[in-house]
Order: C-alpha cells, then structure tokens, then sequence
C-alpha cells in the first residue's frame, strides 16, 4: 500500500496522468466535431432537397411560418435569388418573411425588398417601400439614396432633387448629384435647343468641373466646334473614345498638333503624320500599321473605378454600384470591320 502511494507522489506519474487525460479531450472533441458535421450536412442536404424545384408561394408561406429556419438563412436564400436574377422569388421570400410574426429586423428586410423591386425595374412599388421606411425612420440615408436613384429612373428630376435636401441634412456630399440631376434635367427639357442645352451644361461644368465625360460627349455631338473651345487637354485620355470617333472634318488641327496624346491618338487612325511612336502600346501599334495599311482600330470598354465592372457601352453612373462619373476608358486593337466592308462596297461601284 505504501509503495502504491509512492508512485502517486512521483512527478513522472502526474505527467503521464496529464497527457493521458490531454488525449482523451483530444479524441474525444475530435469525433464529436465529426459527428456534428455529419449531422449538419444532413441538415443541409434535407434544406436543399426542398428547393431543387423552386417552391410554390403556398409552400413558402408554409416553410417560413415553420420556423425550421432561421431568419438568417431565409434572407441569404433570397439574396442567392437575387444573385442568379431570379427577382420574383426573392421578392416571395422577403413578402413572406414581413407577413412572419417572427421577423426581428423589419426594416432590413424592407429596405432588401425595395432594393429587389428597383433592380427587377418595378419602381413604383419601390418608390412605395423607400417612403414607407422613410416615413417610420426618416434618417435612414440609405432608404433616401435609392429613392433618389428610384426618381432617376423614373425621369422625375424635380423629385429627386428633392431628395438631397434631407440627405445634405445627414452629413452626405451632395454636389455631384445635383450637378448630374440638373444636367439630366436640363438635357431632357424638350423646350430648349441643343444649342441652348449645350451652352447651359458647359455653364454647369464650369462652375462645378465635374462631368467631364457627360458635358463633352454632348458638345462634340452637337457643336464640335464649341467643344474644341473649351477643351481641357488634361482630360484627353478621359475622353479617348470620343475624340477616336469624330469626323476628320471635326478636328482642330492646331489644338492636335499643341498635345501629344492627340497627336498619337490621331496619327493612330491617320488623320495626320505628327507622331512616329507612342509610349501607348495600342497606338504605337496603330502608327506603324499605318505603314502596312492594314485594317486595325480601337475597340473600346468601360470600366468603373470604384467596382470595377466592365461595361460595353459608356455610363454617367455605374450600374451596379451607383457612382457618378467613376467610368475609365480602356481600349484594344480589333480588326476593322467598317472599313473591309466600306472597300468591298466601293468595289461593286
């Protein structure tokens, strides 16, 4: 009995003792965390099985009232909706979600279905959801932001206008919106001429210096003349694509030959001989085809600079996150198709 005692008091003794229990918790946590795996990828699987075929409004209605699920996992399902396009569905989801006595965040759910509506093009029904959280929480700027961008779409600029009141209010910079509402206002304005119109957007321009995409891309169309006149040549790169598009009867020879950009830019498409090289690859290329007379231009694409999503026509506000004025120029060498077609016409002639 004492050297049993002994051995209990001997430090090599409770090391073992120690280790051995280490590996029991060890063992032990490690099938349970298997266990419980397993137990949620059958519970995932079960969820799953339910939606291979999308549900009927009558079975949703019956899945949410359940509380099987939570909250949580309705609201990422509808935003997967909302991912795939699938609008409809995720707009049944967040219905039945507000019907639910067991909603705890109405608001959010509100605001994510006004958000669906507008990107599904129903927007009176999302103006109706924007007012409705506006009017329980009117300092909600994210409810008066898409409300705003509700009246852009609608071609109602007097009412969004209106709308930067309260969030000029909240702290948020407004200028640049106001600038682009009044530009989109004043070129819808049935009643003024184009020349009016492009007199009154070069006069917003000059006070604000913003839209420089927007006011050029309206003066080169209808007055280029005027455009040449107030050209910023800091902002040639900005404008690439517009200037690679005008009519070699358009061009201000003195301003090209006073910039170096215009100068590449337009010994590229030979319009003149004022450069032999380009630190641009793509118009470095062009100047020595010029030599060859092969068929090649520019190919242009839009990217934002604040979500670089790639678009192929030009935008004043990106699409997807919303900014003014964040669209950059990028452009690659194509074949030119116009001119293979314009030469086998004249061929026939």
């Amino acid at each position: 009995m004492g050297t049993f005692f002994i051995e209990f008091r001997d430090p090599l003794f409770s090391v073992i003792i120690f280790f051995a229990l280490v590996f029991v918790i060890t063992f032990s946590s490690y099938w349970w965390g298997r266990y419980k795996s397993k137990e949620d990828s059958k519970n995932l699987d079960k969820f799953l099985r339910q939606f291979r075929t999308l549900p009927s409004k009558n079975e949703l209605q019956v899945l949410i009232s359940s509380g099987e699920l939570s909250e949580k996992s309705w609201l990422l399902l509808a935003h997967s909706y909302t991912q795939n396009g699938n609008y409809e569905k995720a707009i049944e989801i967040y219905n039945e979600l507000l019907k639910s006595t067991l909603l705890h965040n109405k608001k959010e759910t509100l605001f994510l279905l006004g958000k669906t509506y507008f990107k599904a093009g129903f927007l009176e029904r999302a103006r109706q959801i924007f007012l409705e959280i506006l009017k329980k929480s009117p300092r909600t700027p994210q409810a008066l932001e898409y409300l705003l961008l509700v009246y852009e779409q609608m071609r109602d600029y007097k009412a969004a206008l209106e709308v930067l009141e309260p969030l000029d209010t909240l702290g948020v910079d407004t200028k640049q919106e106001e600038a682009y509402l009044h530009s989109l206002m004043l070129l819808s304005n049935a009643n003024l001429t184009n020349d009016e119109k492009a007199l009154k957007l070069l006069d917003i321009y000059n006070k604000t210096y913003q839209l420089t995409y927007m006011t050029f891309e309206f003066l080169f169309k209808v007055d280029p003349k005027l455009a040449w006149q107030h050209f910023d040549s800091s902002k040639s790169d900005l404008l690439a694509d517009i200037l690679w598009g005008l009519e070699a009867k358009n061009l201000d020879l003195d301003i090209i030959s006073k910039n170096s950009f215009l100068r590449e830019l337009y010994s590229a498409r030979g319009d003149v001989t004022l450069a032999q090289t380009s630190s641009n690859f793509e118009l470095d290329i062009l100047i020595n085809l010029q030599q060859t007379k092969l068929n090649a231009t520019l190919h242009f694409e839009y990217s934002c600079e604040c979500c670089k999503h790639v678009a192929p026509f030009a935008f004043h506000r990106c699409s997807f996150c919303h900014a003014i004025g964040t669209s950059k120029v990028e452009w690659s060498i194509v074949k030119d198709y116009h001119k293979d077609f314009s030469e086998e016409n004249n061929s026939f002639q």
